[in-house]
């Protein structure tokens, strides 16, 4: 079981509706529940976010990394670090 800072469940659940179109979430337990249940990561740069898309078969060759910052899937937080959250 991963265990999320609050500040990346307090990101995630700001920010959610970046990814979906309705609130997956509406309190903070819910946030770390949902996190949980998609096995979202959390890395230390935009290389390892581009490491982890190749890794699972997403094509970003051509994305710069101003890109994959703004994919719907990457979370940034306060911190430096992202959360990546795969819908």
């Amino acid at each position: 079981m991963n265990e999320y800072s609050e500040e990346c469940i307090l990101t995630f659940l700001r920010n959610q509706e970046q990814l979906f179109t309705e609130p997956v979430a509406e309190t903070e337990e819910e946030a770390e529940a949902f996190l949980e249940d998609c096995m979202a990561v959390v890395v230390d740069s935009l290389k390892e976010v581009r490491e982890y898309f190749e890794e699972n078969g997403m094509d970003v060759e051509d994305m710069s990394m101003e890109e994959l910052e703004d994919a719907s899937e990457v979370f940034p937080l306060p911190n430096g670090q992202y959360l990546i959250v795969e819908g």
